[in-house]
């Protein structure tokens, strides 16, 4: 297939390129600036010019293509309601021109969305109230005749190169000169290695149903305190507790995630699709020590 991508050169994205490119399908890229051009030329990629913004370049890769895979977001958390506003936009401007079509749309979203405390599955709805409406934007573009499904990835996707929650904990961690986790630290993280993301989100391209949802998980719940703790032991910090009370001082935009308990299966997504993760967990990674350098 010639799959439209967005999001193509960031931490998923390209691994994502990658995935696609060796299993014999060509990438057409969203490139906002000439860095993300080049880079995509490189990996072996064709280059769209435009961002997500401008909704008619949106509908021209995405007609263009056999298949659409969304992963761009404007990770701009002072912005949030703006951000997720673009996003649905985007959604809709990519779908409206696969209507009809048969061809694949791919959206992102996160097991952050669920019901806290309990073992998320793929059937369970999102419920969390957050401006973000990916989610939503792509199952309407199902009842409309696309045939579109969504990915929810873990809070945690993990490996080499990593801008995202981890590396934001061990930056707080060394900042505070302690490596903290709320209460008894008992809460669960999600995560999944973003080579095994990659692979997921190829397959859901190839064999995902319409209108439904896969779960980019690896680690069904890894405690809190077990990460805390990893962290703490390479930076040679105390780790300790600390009161939810305290989490939004510590932690920041992060506290929400840093406090949640989100216990998420992918036993339905690997059954449906055969995935299996073969790459390190999020403990194993952490301790091949790569976060932790300078």
């Amino acid at each position: 297939m010639r799959v439209f991508v967005t999001g193509a050169t960031g931490f998923i994205g390209s691994a994502v390129v990658r995935e696609l490119l060796d299993a014999g399908h060509q990438v057409v890229g969203l490139a906002r600036s000439d860095k993300s051009a080049a880079a995509l030329t490189a990996a072996g990629a064709e280059v769209h010019h435009g961002d997500l913004d401008d909704l008619d370049s949106l509908r021209e890769g995405a007609g263009a293509s056999d298949g659409v895979i969304h992963l761009a977001f404007k990770h701009d958390f002072a912005s949030f309601e703006a951000a997720a506003a673009a996003d649905s936009l985007a959604i809709e401007a990519m779908g409206a021109a696969l209507k009809g079509t048969g061809k694949p749309f791919v959206a992102t979203s996160g097991t952050l969305m669920l019901l806290p405390g309990i073992l998320g599955t793929e059937e369970q709805a999102s419920t969390q109230s957050t401006p973000r409406r990916s989610e939503e934007a792509a199952l309407v573009l199902a009842g409309q005749g696309v045939r579109s499904s969504i990915v929810r990835l873990a809070p945690s996707v993990h490996g080499e190169g990593e801008q995202g929650f981890v590396p934001t904990l061990i930056g707080i961690a060394r900042q505070k000169g302690v490596s903290a986790y709320v209460g008894d630290g008992r809460n669960r993280w999600p995560a999944v290695h973003r080579l095994d993301a990659a692979r997921l989100f190829r397959l859901v391209l190839e064999k995902g149903d319409t209108g439904a949802i896969y779960h980019g998980v690896a680690d069904e719940g890894v405690p809190f305190r077990d990460i805390a703790g990893v962290i703490g032991r390479h930076l040679n910090l105390p780790v300790l507790s600390i009161t939810r009370e305290e989490a939004d001082a510590h932690f920041g935009w992060l506290s929400f995630a840093a406090s949640t308990d989100n216990p998420t299966s992918s036993a339905l997504t690997k059954e449906r699709l055969g995935w299996q993760p073969v790459y390190p967990s999020l403990i194993a990674d952490l301790e091949q020590g790569h976060y932790f350098k300078s």
